[in-house]
């Protein structure tokens, strides 16, 4: 079929990206939050303090981005700073107790935008589909 589209996962990921983010940003909107800023109190709130760049290499993003990122949700009260930061001095980042309680308020409403029929998925096909995109993320992301 001349005609058909040509299958090209990674860019049906990208297409995907675009549609699946909007739905986040509406998930999140209620508490202020962007995706990276709601990264950054998930992977805060099990307790362990991370310097900047140990947290952007988690969340894959750039340190210079998770900068922008992490200052609001400072200035918010939401995470704390602990030593004085600065070029090669290492400041650990922790979530406060108001940034878990936003994390608290906003996950109920994440599990319920990842549940598989929101997606269209079956239980079975949603766990394929992390599988794969975790495969997809290891074989291409930071080594």
């Amino acid at each position: 079929m001349p005609d058909a589209e040509p299958d090209l996962p990674l860019w049906e990921l990208v297409q995907t990206y675009f549609v699946v983010a909007r739905g986040f940003a509406e998930v999140f909107a209620a508490e202020r939050l962007t995706p990276t800023q709601f990264g950054v109190l998930a992977t805060l709130a099990d307790g362990e303090d991370l310097s900047q760049s140990e947290l952007a290499r988690v969340l894959m993003v750039r340190p210079q981005s998770l900068a922008e990122t992490a200052g609001p949700l400072i200035d918010r009260g939401l995470v704390a700073r602990d030593g004085p930061g600065g070029r090669g001095r290492r400041a650990a980042l922790r979530a406060t107790e108001a940034g878990r309680a936003v994390l608290g308020r906003v996950l109920p409403a994440v599990a319920a935008f990842n549940a598989p029929e929101t997606s269209g998925l079956s239980a079975a096909e949603a766990v394929e589909l992390t599988r794969l995109l975790r495969a997809v993320r290891a074989a291409l992301g930071p080594a």
